[in-house]
């Protein structure tokens, strides 16, 4: 479904070079087929693309922001979008710009390991809620790596720094971000950029909801941020680190709700299309199963990758005259509406990426057309 973006090795003897303008297109349009909604970052900068005038001039909410359904990149992740044709319009007009990933929507945790020299803090600061004796010598002990792997230890773990399973992403600063998926139905909480105290270790940040990472390959002026060996996607979460973030206070508030599950419909969609309609209706409901799977447990449960992989396979089934577009747009707006309710601008987005793609290359199924 999609091809392997390929980047340097942050251990390789050649210094890396500066992409040209061309590779954070390919690599924005890469995260996207990876389900992870992308936004531009300002040029040579880690930091989001500034916003238009209109919205530095006022404060207000994004949510009632007349630029993002315009589809503009104001407020940084919250613009973030998996639609290609965006995409290519953003990275066109500014092509220098890097890639922003909005960590929530795409589903992931990432680690952000900081190497910066700085005074150790308070003992207590070190591992929150973990208290280290006063007896004990803590010389040596000076970046996030070292207290990561002080917490492994105690927990008899490997340092997920060292986890050779999941995507690892060297930072020009000699940092290290430690990508993993959400599994389950909790919605991960940041400790970036937040009042509320929370940390999984000192150095050691939590990009999920509410924030964003830095995607592989983008380059600011002070380097580029570097896969390390072979592996390029994330690996699940680990239970003992799930275990460790919900000690720390990175779930959300108790009163957020799931939403509501609903029984499948989407599939009567497609019956008035006629011919072979017992086939075809198992043939849908088997593709979109995943899509009303996460209708079942609360955000986080890789909807946009359950929803981008299924718009893709009916793009496919459409191309080969298996159903009509309008039947397959309807079948995934209702499925992905009963999964995610009050999330319509998302799911459009999804669905339209997906399916756009799947209409270049035609799927034909096992059996001949029914």
């Amino acid at each position: 479904m999609s091809t392997e973006l390929r980047f340097p090795r942050s251990d390789s003897k050649r210094p890396a070079l500066r992409p040209s303008v061309a590779e954070p297109l390919a690599a924005a349009l890469w995260c996207a087929r990876q389900g992870w909604p992308v936004h531009p970052l300002a040029p040579g900068r880690k930091t989001p693309a500034g916003n238009c005038r209109d919205c530095r001039d006022t404060k207000h909410n994004p949510r009632n922001c007349p630029c993002l359904p315009a589809g503009r990149w104001c407020h940084g992740f919250h613009a973030a979008t998996l639609d290609q044709d965006r995409i290519k319009q953003w990275w066109n007009t500014q092509p220098g710009s890097g890639v922003g990933v909005a960590c929530g929507p795409a589903g992931l945790i990432v680690l952000d390991i900081d190497a910066h020299p700085a005074p150790l803090p308070a003992r207590d600061r070190l591992l929150p809620g973990i208290p280290i004796d006063a007896g004990i010598d803590l010389e040596g002990l000076s970046n996030g790596f070292h207290t990561l792997a002080v917490l492994a230890a105690l927990r008899n773990q490997p340092s997920p720094a060292e986890d050779t399973t999941t995507l690892r992403v060297r930072t020009p600063s000699g940092g290290l971000h430690v990508w993993y998926r959400a599994e389950d139905a909790r919605r991960w909480q940041s400790s970036v950029g937040t009042t509320s105290g929370r940390a999984l270790a000192w150095q050691v940040d939590i990009r999920a909801h509410g924030s964003y990472i830095i995607a592989p390959g983008t380059t600011t002026v002070s380097g580029t941020y570097t896969p390390v060996g072979d592996v390029r996607r994330p690996a699940a979460l680990p239970l003992w680190l799930a275990q460790e973030l919900e000690r720390t206070g990175h779930l959300p508030a108790p009163h957020i709700p799931a939403p509501r599950p609903v029984p499948p419909r989407a599939q009567q969609a497609v019956l008035a299309a006629g011919g072979g309609r017992d086939r075809t209706a198992r043939l849908l409901a088997t593709v979109l199963a995943p899509v009303e799977a996460c209708g079942q447990v609360t955000e986080g449960a890789g909807f946009s990758d359950a929803l981008n992989r299924a718009a893709y396979t009916l793009g496919g089934l459409v191309a080969t005259g298996r159903l009509t577009q309008d039947d397959a747009e309807r079948a995934l707006h209702e499925t992905a509406s009963a999964a995610r309710p009050g999330q319509d601008r998302r799911a459009e987005q999804i669905i339209h990426s997906g399916l756009s793609a799947g209409l270049k290359r035609p799927l034909h199924t096992t059996g001949g057309r029914s």
